[in-house]
């Protein structure tokens, strides 16, 4: 790789970054929604698809093990993680089930759900998400681009004003790094 396109590279993220500010009071206000729910005993659910898949382990696996600090276990369950239920759901009712069907099955009144799109647009998010607010549960869409479809039904919108999708995961993965600094930060943990 030259050194050009790294500048290049690093100057979409530093515009990327600087169009960011304008979400950080959403980001602020799901992480003490996040901290209010953990606190009631609520569950934490997550999912995407590709990298996104990927964000929403990663939020999960540092909810229940830890972040930087030794704290107990919360309730976080990502649920593109069990392939087992993903190829049982898929191949009898279709991949655009795959993680409402673990919802409807799992998901409580006042549970959270984190789904991650670049697009907004993914129909298996969007059918969760839809799944979610019929059972009571509070979603939260983490996104790029215009937030796609599934905008207009989740709770909570976080979108990176980017259609580069390595722009919108890095900063999907900043986002929930500051949700687990703040959550961490909690003296009832």
């Amino acid at each position: 790789m030259s050194q050009a396109t790294i500048t290049t590279e690093y100057q979409d993220l530093c515009r990327c970054v600087e169009g960011f500010n304008r979400e950080l009071p959403r980001i602020a206000e799901t992480a003490t929604l996040l901290v209010d729910r953990f606190k009631q005993g609520k569950t934490l659910y997550a999912c995407g698809n590709g990298g996104s898949a990927t964000d929403a382990m990663h939020l999960c696996e540092e909810l229940i093990g830890r972040y930087r600090g030794d704290r107990s276990p919360l309730p976080a369950v990502c649920v593109n993680a069990d392939t087992s239920a993903l190829t049982c759901i898929g191949n009898d009712y279709g991949f655009e089930t795959i993680f409402s069907r673990q919802i409807k099955a799992l998901g409580k009144p006042g549970d959270l759900l984190v789904g991650f799109s670049t697009s907004g647009n993914s129909e298996n998010v969007r059918q969760a998400f839809t799944t979610a607010s019929q059972n009571g549960l509070t979603t939260i869409l983490l996104t790029g681009k215009t937030g796609g479809k599934i905008k207009t039904i989740a709770d909570y919108v976080i979108s990176v004003p980017s259609a580069n999708t390595a722009r919108i995961q890095e900063l999907h993965t900043f986002i929930l790094h500051a949700w687990l600094e703040h959550i961490e930060n909690q003296a009832w943990l």
